[in-house]
């Protein structure tokens, strides 16, 4: 089992979204995600949010703002929790190159058609249609999402 945390800044109308191109054996390789990573001894969801983002962008988040946690099942990889934050208040530099892969600000209706898991698609419409908090199932085979359920009831899966 593993614990994350991912974030999506928000500035401008966009989303800073992390492209994984730079590790060959990344389960996220190709993909277009927020910022985040593994927890570390000791860390809450919040500090582990404001690490990975300090660590992959340079930015400093004043006020991360906890939405969901989200239950990833797939069966390539260990079960994972991941708590998923938003942030509009953030100060600070960006880095010029990010460890993990390329950064870019995306618009939100873009970030829709760039290579991304299904389920992200899935928590982009929770949190496009404002829900305060929820937690949300993942159910993979491979890449390929085979069920979602928000707060326990089955949830359509994205077209």
């Amino acid at each position: 089992m593993q614990l994350s945390s991912l974030v999506y800044l928000e500035r401008d109308g966009k989303l800073l979204l992390l492209h994984r191109v730079k590790k060959a054996d990344d389960p996220n390789r190709g993909k277009w995600i927020g910022v985040g990573g593994k927890f570390e001894e000791g860390e809450s969801p919040e500090d582990c949010a404001c690490r990975e983002v300090r660590e992959e962008t340079g930015y400093r988040m004043e006020k991360p703002r906890l939405r969901g946690i989200v239950t990833f099942v797939n069966d390539r990889y260990p079960t994972e929790y991941m708590f998923l934050f938003t942030c509009r208040d953030f100060s600070g530099a960006p880095l010029p190159g990010c460890p993990e892969g390329e950064l870019r600000w995306v618009g939100k209706e873009e970030a829709l058609s760039l290579p991304m898991w299904e389920g992200d698609k899935v928590f982009f419409r929770l949190l496009a249609e404002g829900r305060p908090f929820f937690s949300l199932k993942l159910v993979y085979a491979g890449d390929r999402l085979l069920r979602a359920a928000v707060d326990g009831e089955e949830f359509p899966l994205p077209v």
